[in-house]
């Protein structure tokens, strides 16, 4: 009879502990994704041109390897410091495509690190359109068709089986515009993988 319990028990045990760690990072799963970020630096409210991003991503993993394929779109909002205390708002809205590479992972499949690179292109616009300030100054700086590409350090870690959090630096890299090529933003996101 303790044979049969304890045969029982590794059964029982061996069953959990393989379906914790089965339904992650399969070929052909998709997931959705949300991201939040600070952008250039650290706002603290004396921040003058430091900014955020939003993002939602769609991904899909290829092969055994547990590399992805993204697709999904960012709202970027920078400032650039004016005057004393005065600041230009300055908003991309930005199309993305990238390949995330699967570096490193834990046996229990509960951390991942990827590095990716993603080609993008969208809209900026700055001082939402209006050239002229408060103060009669001129903008020189014009909307633009913007496009470039980023790379990605992304960490996940698994909460359940389905529900990923993680932390991501990303350096993006535009050209077309007048304000700026290089932006760095590091954040936050959560994905719910099916």
């Amino acid at each position: 009879m303790k044979k049969i319990l304890a045969i029982f028990a590794v059964a029982v045990f061996s069953l959990f502990g393989g379906e914790a760690f089965a339904q992650r990072c399969l070929p052909g799963m998709s997931a959705v994704e949300v991201r939040t970020d600070m952008v250039n630096g650290f706002y603290t409210g004396n921040s003058r041109n430091c900014g955020y991003n939003l993002g939602l991503f769609y991904s899909v993993i290829k092969g055994d390897n547990a590399n992805t394929w993204s697709f999904g779109g960012e709202y970027l909002q920078t400032y650039k410091p004016y005057g004393e205390k005065g600041r230009i708002p300055i908003a991309q809205f930005t199309g993305e495509v990238g390949y995330n590479l699967h570096i490193v992972s834990d046996y229990s499949q509960t951390f991942h690190l990827y590095g990716g690179v993603s080609a993008l292109g969208g809209y900026e616009t700055v001082n939402w359109g209006k050239q002229v300030l408060k103060d009669g100054a001129t903008i020189g700086a014009d909307d633009a068709f913007i496009y470039g590409g980023a790379v990605t350090l992304s960490a996940d870690f698994y909460l359940y089986d389905h529900v990923v959090l993680g932390a991501h630096i990303k350096e993006r890299f535009v050209f077309g515009n007048d304000t700026g090529h290089f932006l760095c933003a590091y954040g936050l996101h959560l994905k719910y993988q099916f």
